[in-house]
């Protein structure tokens, strides 16, 4: 019978007589059977079954720090979309003006660990959990945690580097990398374009020993995540920072230059030089998180960001001296309701040699100094027992419920007499 019209065939016919469709089909091609690249099976178990111990102490640490600014931010839904300038300022993040005018250039180190909400961290910290044990079962645990922290120190030191007071050289390029404000920077963002680089040269470095499946997932094989990490940058150039991601990324490959990789095979011996920076390093964070202890409860002067460098309307001076004035009292009050009164008379201060905007403007100052007042004077009095400490009182609820009543009014006189026309 035909297999194509389903006409009856004689015997001895090699062709259907109504289609003539052959009787003897073509035998098909059997398909070439896949053999799996034996080498690249091979070092993949040499490598991959490494340990990786530290990035997943880092994941740990990085969440453990978020958790504590979200502990001092109140623990509000609120917080988790971004912390308080205050906040970020106490666990480390970097401020140009507090490296240059005060020192503390334990800023360099700490902002690696420090994030500004809850999206930032986790978006960072998957990031880690992809790339780092790609990194730390090359290399080894020593050179991993060398790497974090030189490629974290020279993104924010880029970072540090290209905040300007003036209009951004270079044209778009300029825009993409320096910034006109000095605004709080933080995440590890830097140390993890850092590890990109490594595992970028990595792959271009060693592709002649390098196993075919290797050398599609690294070297070359980096550019896209590369590119469009740096696209999406570029979009969000006023919000990211971009200098600390090039600096990390630059660093990691020039490391990734001059160190050897672990091959499959070889033992895990390491010099102890590797183990002198490792330890060198840890110690190093350690220091810079302990003078950040230190300066914890240091009063924070909050700079609001001036929407123009030059200032050429009184007027609009006026204006934003004063929000400058009600936004750091503001800042001290909720410091001041949490039992920190150091920068209230500060604050009052300010507020006095605010500019007069109008007579509502001039009450609502008023206001906010008496609350300030109130909340120093409250925190003076020390409490009967120990478990009064966890619970407010009458008078501490009643005053949270006039700084309220106190936002709701400035907030309200923003929307009208308080605009910038």
């Amino acid at each position: 019978m035909c297999r194509n019209c389903g006409a009856i065939i004689g015997a001895g016919q090699r062709n259907c007589a109504v289609c003539d469709t052959p009787v003897e089909s073509k035998p098909e091609r059997a398909r070439p059977r896949l053999v799996a690249d034996r080498e690249t099976i091979r070092f993949a178990r040499a490598v991959l079954t490494r340990p990786y111990k530290f990035t997943v102490l880092l994941l740990v640490l990085n969440f453990f720090i978020f958790l504590l600014m979200w502990e001092s931010s109140g623990m509000t839904g609120q917080a988790l979309s971004g912390f308080p300038y205050p906040v970020l300022v106490a666990y480390g993040a970097k401020v140009n003006r507090l490296i240059t005018e005060q020192h503390q250039l334990w800023r360099f180190v700490t902002p690696m660990f420090v994030h500004v909400n809850l999206l930032h961290v986790v978006v960072n910290m998957y990031s880690l959990w992809m790339v780092g044990p790609y990194v730390e079962k090359l290399y080894g645990s020593a050179k991993f945690v060398v790497f974090w922290v030189l490629t974290g120190i020279a993104g924010v030191v880029a970072s540090f580097l290209t905040v300007v007071n003036t209009e951004p050289p270079l044209g778009p390029l300029g825009k993409f990398l320096f910034k006109t404000h000095d605004i709080p920077s933080a995440g590890a963002s830097g140390a993890l374009f850092g590890l990109v680089g490594v595992l970028f040269v990595f792959g271009i470095k060693f592709r002649h020993e390098l196993p075919e499946g290797f050398k599609r997932a690294f070297g070359t094989g980096m550019l896209p995540i590369i590119l469009i990490n740096l696209f999406i940058g570029f979009l969000g150039r006023g919000i990211v920072d971009n200098a600390a991601h090039v600096g990390g990324l630059v660093s990691g490959a020039v490391l990734a230059l001059m160190v050897q990789y672990r091959r499959p095979g070889e033992r895990a011996s390491i010099t102890v030089s590797w183990y002198v920076l490792q330890l060198a390093a840890i110690l190093l964070v350690a220091v810079c998180f302990f003078k950040t202890i230190q300066h914890f409860h240091d009063p924070v002067t909050v700079i609001v960001p001036v929407p123009s460098p030059i200032i050429t309307d009184e007027k609009t001076g006026a204006y934003l001296t004063y929000y400058l004035a009600v936004h750091n009292a503001q800042e001290t009050l909720n410091y001041a309701l949490q039992g920190d009164v150091s920068g209230v008379d500060q604050a009052v201060s300010q507020l006095d040699s605010a500019p007069h905007i109008d007579a509502q403007s001039d009450q609502l100052r008023e206001r906010l100094k008496e609350l300030l007042i109130k909340a120093k004077n409250a925190a003076a009095v020390p409490p009967s027992n120990v478990n009064q400490r966890k619970k407010p009182d009458a008078q501490s609820e009643i005053l949270i419920d006039e700084t309220a009543r106190w936002k709701k009014d400035y907030e309200q006189w923003l929307k009208t007499a308080g605009r910038i026309e």
